[in-house]
């Protein structure tokens, strides 16, 4: 007897399920997640899955799929005769203003400073070329691994012109941002920067001082600031934990 044929698209229509499903947990973790940084969950638990499914008209295992992705994440964990709750805080980083790391995170606790490289370094071609300078001229190079309330945030390495820079090597590197320092030293307001945000992979070095794990993504922000007059004078490379920041900023639109 020949054996029963199944119609093609069966396999094909199932798989379409599968990924339907996954998108639908993937669009209600979004939310979960929205709601989670704004504090929409009062004392930090989220509603019983049944509650969250007729809230955002999701089937149960969407709703299942979608906490387990927030686990996997480590923003949730399941805890018994409590339900799932918020485990892990994130810090709102403004990219719509000019401002140091313990200006912006002033409301949430104390920002400090770990000096772990402070001194001239001839600069690489890259760095000399964005701060205007000529290749392998000396310019002052800050490794800083900054915390909030004693938690590593994340991981500052800055270049800036030893006319400028090395004035700060008298300076408290320990407890204050460099750009509040800055203005000290060039008695007036820093002018604009340019910024890039991406994800990368945490390399050993990194992943060790920020405790994380290793190849974890961390949100790496390169800032090129300058003074009012245009001159580039602080070339910064900042790996922040991204289990730990979001970042955040009003844009509008041109016409």
């Amino acid at each position: 007897m020949p054996a029963e044929r199944i119609p093609a698209s069966l396999p094909v229509a199932a798989a379409r399920r599968r990924r339907l499903r996954a998108d639908r947990a993937r669009q209600l973790a979004d939310l979960l997640r929205h709601q989670i940084l704004a504090g929409g969950f009062p004392r930090g638990v989220l509603p019983l899955e049944n509650v969250i499914a007729a809230d955002y008209r999701a089937s149960r295992n969407t709703v299942r799929l979608a906490l387990d992705l927030l686990r996997g994440e480590q923003l949730v964990e399941r805890k018994a005769g409590v339900g799932t709750v918020v485990v892990c805080e994130k810090y709102a980083h403004g990219l719509d203003r000019l401002q140091g790391l313990a200006e912006t995170l002033h409301e949430h606790g104390r920002v400090t400073n770990e000096v772990r490289t402070v001194g001239p370094v001839s600069a690489p071609g890259p760095v000399a070329h964005r701060l205007g300078l000529a290749d392998h001229t000396d310019v002052l190079c800050i490794e800083r691994l900054r915390r909030l309330d004693g938690l590593p945030l994340s991981l500052d390495l800055s270049y800036l012109p030893m006319d400028v820079g090395g004035e700060l090597l008298g300076c408290d590197l320990e407890s204050t941002d460099v750009f509040r320092l800055l203005e000290t030293l060039t008695g007036g307001p820093l002018g604009h920067a340019e910024i890039t945000l991406e994800a990368v992979n945490a390399d050993a070095h990194s992943a060790a001082v920020l405790q994380a794990p290793r190849g974890s993504a961390v949100l790496m922000l390169e800032r090129l600031t300058h003074l009012p007059d245009g001159r580039p004078v602080d070339l910064e490379f900042i790996r922040f934990r991204g289990d730990r920041i979001t970042m955040s900023g009003v844009l509008h639109r041109s016409v």
